[in-house]
């Protein structure tokens, strides 16, 4: 499969991957790179690449509006002196307390333009075929691609068996992940996919929004670019017998 359109939602972890190359490049004089190549993350040629930051500002206030001031003030001045990590520790107990059920939730509530750059690269059919992706490849994308298996029609309890799969992939680098988790003060229920994240987000949309079609015009996005997408998507009539 050769992807033509690549959709990239981290932005943390951009910044430690690339720690981690510049610490490699400097070990091995026969790489020689300058420094804004080393800033940036691999990047294939031919291919379209689209960084979402799903953690951007809207997200950021999100979670922000829930300190306090003094944990506001020291997250301030950690992040004034560089000190980015640490001033995630200071969020982590917030995350913590809503899990990523309530943060799936809450970033389709207030992520409405990343929703939207989104599902206008998937309305462009010459976008396709698409790879989503994050860190993990089950929260920011298992969001993204459950909002567009909804659009389609597709059973809750078929997208929920497709979700859960992410566990089992992801099981071999689960002692690494956890290191990483734990150095920003979160615990394992950031390295499993909850049971009931699925249900919970399709819940959520009919209890707040009616439809999936209705949240995404709530985003913003158009009612020609979800029926592209859709067209797109779906197989019907002599397709189907193809």
């Amino acid at each position: 499969m050769f992807w033509r359109v690549y959709i990239d939602g981290r932005r943390t972890e951009h910044i430690e991957q690339a720690q981690k190359r510049d610490a490699n490049i400097k070990a091995s004089a026969a790489i020689p790179q300058t420094n804004d190549e080393v800033s940036q993350p691999l990047k294939m040629p031919g291919i379209t690449y689209h960084e979402i930051n799903f953690n951007g500002s809207s997200f950021s206030r999100m979670l922000m509006s829930k300190l306090s001031w003094a944990e506001f003030f020291r997250l301030a001045g950690l992040m004034l002196f560089g000190y980015r990590l640490d001033a995630i520790k200071i969020i982590a107990p917030h995350m913590e307390e809503m899990g990523l059920v309530g943060l799936a939730t809450s970033s389709m509530d207030v992520c409405k333009r990343e929703v939207k750059q989104v599902f206008d690269v998937l309305a462009d059919e010459k976008s396709w075929p698409v790879l989503v992706h994050c860190t993990q490849g089950k929260d920011r994308t298992g969001l993204i691609v459950m909002l567009v298996l909804f659009l389609l029609g597709v059973d809750e309890a078929a997208i929920d068996k497709d979700y859960r799969l992410s566990e089992s992939e992801l099981a071999p680098e689960k002692e690494q992940r956890m290191k990483e988790i734990s150095s920003i003060g979160l615990t394992e229920q950031f390295a499993v996919c909850p049971p009931d994240v699925v249900s919970s987000v399709h819940s959520h949309i009919q209890k707040k929004y009616g439809t999936t079609e209705q949240y995404l015009e709530y985003t913003g996005v158009s009612k020609e670019a979800i029926n592209r997408v859709k067209e797109i998507l779906l197989v019907t009539g002599s397709q189907s017998d193809r």
